[in-house]
């Protein structure tokens, strides 16, 4: 599927409002106008041309992915990398970052954004390297958080953490066997919380340059938690302390 494809209401709506003269093309689907209606006075507003076309081409075009009745094509966005990164670190007062390492699946990683964009996070850092970046499912799936959380894809991410940790930052790294909990570590500072996948976790590197590692307790028969519903407990951890302070 083309990455530059965007699919969904939500989604593609959050797109003409943000990136209105990326916007290169649209397709509708014929005959479900009822459902689309804003999606299109929108992308009729930003004077964008609409091919109105059968839910197949549309299934076609996004390999069979709901895309509710439309799809966009959008200018190929430059990626931001570490530079922009430090930028933005050097500007936020009580940084607050949630870095991906190992996360390949553009589901997961959509649902990250939500979780993230809920949580008040200043940005999502991944690898460039063994990583998922934006695709059109990690789009959908994000429901439009895309458009609201920054997304940085450094070239070496423990280089990337000892830069971090120079600049106040505090690097909390999630793994199963650390010995101390979430709930007993203070969050309330700068502090970048890491999370690896749920079959292989951090990488070794990336592990080493964490100031420390927590954990959530695991009281049933499972070992570990999707990535994406783990980031939104700990994330959620981050935001209660921070309420309580």
């Amino acid at each position: 599927m083309d990455n530059n494809l965007i699919f969904g209401l939500h989604s593609v709506k959050a797109a003409v409002e943000f990136h209105p003269t990326d916007v290169l093309s649209a397709w509708v689907e014929k005959g479900n106008e009822s459902k689309t209606g804003e999606v299109v006075e929108l992308l009729e507003q930003i004077g964008t041309k609409i091919q109105y076309v059968p839910k197949k081409t549309l299934d076609a075009m996004v390999d069979g992915s709901n895309h509710q009745g439309v799809v966009i094509k959008i200018r190929e966005q430059p990626a931001k990398g570490d530079n922009e990164l430090y930028d933005l670190v050097d500007k936020t007062d009580r940084c607050f970052l949630l870095i991906l390492d190992n996360v390949t699946d553009p589901q997961n990683l959509g649902a990250c954004f939500r979780n993230a964009d809920a949580a008040g996070v200043t940005a999502i850092v991944v690898p460039k390297d063994k990583s998922v970046g934006i695709t059109g499912t990690v789009r959908k799936v994000a429901s439009g958080a895309v458009e609201q959380v920054p997304f940085f894809q450094v070239t070496n991410l423990a280089r990337t953490l000892k830069t971090l940790q120079e600049k106040g930052i505090w690097i909390v790294g999630t793994a199963g066997e650390a010995e101390k909990l979430v709930y007993d570590t203070d969050l309330t500072g700068n502090i970048a919380l890491v999370m690896g996948s749920e079959g292989t976790g951090m990488r070794r590197l990336t592990r080493e340059n964490c100031d420390e590692l927590v954990k959530l307790p695991m009281n049933g028969s499972v070992s570990s938690l999707n990535v994406s519903v783990a980031s939104g407990i700990f994330l959620y951890e981050v935001v209660r302390q921070r309420l309580a302070k």
